[in-house]
This record gives structure tokens, sequence and C-alpha cells, in this order.
């Protein structure tokens, strides 16, 4: 991986991601960005990782969005749609994602950690979508809507204005606050209370998650049914409840 853009791959198959800007309040230079399309694509092509882990270096910033002075050099006006690295996005991941969010999550720094799959913050986190102070758009965030009441969403996008992690877990856009020096913590065990779940159940679980914010009760309803038949079928299906029988660990081998 680059500089800009640190990726350790853990044994326990948990990926950390550590976007390494901290004096830039880890903006999304070119080269942050390019660091992150490439520790996304290493993280989904490796079979022995299963969770990844989004966060900033330092404690003062996440992510504060987008390089501005890159902006105005560059003469930047509607960005390519794969400016900005969103999983599942204009990324094609399949395995779920935690965003662990120490400081500012400002703009495109909110964006990557709306687009992963939980979110866990400290105590000294901040989360803004800016765009109405510096004249830009944020059509990210529209997938907020199945997140977030309205009202909260339309005040967060016309104000610009910050808001804190306990209002964050309020609203139900951060699944966890914890103190600063606990969160890598707080975010590794939420990964492997993941980890500790059958591979193809967790994916499927996954997809019916995201299916449903796409469609109606009863479409929903046949495409859940469909993304578990792997799951139903699987060898880890009968495992699991042997090893309850047995009263022991089931030995998943996600097949």
């Amino acid at each position: 991986m680059t500089e800009a853009v640190l990726f350790d791959a853990r044994a326990d198959g948990i990926a950390i991601i550590t976007i390494n800007r901290p004096e830039q309040r880890n903006c999304l230079s070119r080269e942050v960005r390019e660091g992150l399309f490439a520790a996304w694509d290493r993280f989904e092509k490796d079979p022995a990782l299963r969770v990844a882990i989004l966060t900033g270096a330092g404690d003062k910033s996440f992510c504060a969005g987008g390089d501005l002075k890159e902006m105005v050099e560059t003469g930047m006006r509607v960005p390519a749609r794969d400016f900005i690295p969103l999983p599942y996005d204009n990324l094609e991941l399949t395995k779920p994602t935690i965003a662990a969010v120490n400081g500012y999550a400002f703009a495109g720094g909110w964006a990557i950690a709306q687009n992963c799959d939980l979110c866990v913050a400290s105590t000294n986190a901040a989360f803004a979508i800016t765009e109405v102070k510096v004249g830009r758009g944020s059509p990210w965030a529209a997938p907020l809507i199945s997140m977030i009441p309205q009202r909260v969403f339309m005040e967060i996008v016309l104000t610009g204005k910050p808001i804190d992690a306990a209002r964050a877990y309020e609203i139900g856009l951060v699944n966890r606050v914890t103190e600063p020096g606990a969160l890598m913590d707080e975010a590794i065990a939420l990964a492997q209370d993941i980890l500790a779940g059958a591979p193809l159940s967790v994916k499927a679980a996954r997809e019916m998650v995201m299916l449903t914010t796409e469609m109606g009760r009863s479409a929903a309803l046949q495409a859940a049914q469909a993304a578990h038949e792997i799951a139903y079928n699987s060898e880890d299906a009968q495992e699991g409840p042997r090893a309850f029988a047995e009263k022991r660990k089931p030995q998943w081998k996600g097949r």
C-alpha cells in the first residue's frame, strides 16, 4: 500500500485500513483516494479477510472530506463518478465493513463512513455534510433517507452544521460510541462478533439488508429467500445445529 493509506491484514480475518495523512486532517487528496481504491480492492480479493475496519490516523480527524485546495487548482466542477472511493457504490465489495470514526467526518469523510455497513464513533467524533458551506453538492448523501429520519436529514444537508457522536447515535447513524482510547478495540470487537457467524450466513444477511432498502416488502422477501439459498444448503448449515447440540464452538468452513 501507499504511505497515505495503511493496510493491516490481521491473522483473525480482519483488515484495518487507515487513512494516514493526519497533518492534512486525512482529507481525500489524490494519493489518499488512490490508496483507498487499492486497499478496498486488496480486501475484496483476499479470501482470508472477512471484515474490514476503516479509520483515520491521529485523534483529530477521521477524514475531513475532499482536498479543497486541489479542487481549486484543478477547477473541478462535477466530480467524476469514481472520484471518492465509496464502498458498495463505485466499489464492488461483498464483505462487511466498519467505519471507526475518530474526530471529524466531514463531507467526503461522512460519505465514506456512511457507505460502510456499520459505524463505531469515539466521543470526540463530529459528523457534518458541509457542502452548502463551500458551494459544492452532496448527491452521495441520498441513501441517508433510508438510514435517518427525513427532517433530521433535511436539517443536516441544509445547514451544514456538525452533529456530535451522541446525536449521531441517537438518530441511528452510529452503532456504538466509545471513548477515544477504546475506539479500535470496540471496532475490532464488533468485527469479531461478525466473524463468529457462519461466513455464508453473514454474506446472505448483509445482502438481505441491502435488498430491503431497494424494494417493497413482497419483493424483498422473495429476494431475501434467494439470497439465503446457498447458506441453507451449505455444510455450515448442518455444522451449526450439530455444534449447538454437542455444546461446542462451530467450525465454519464457508461452504
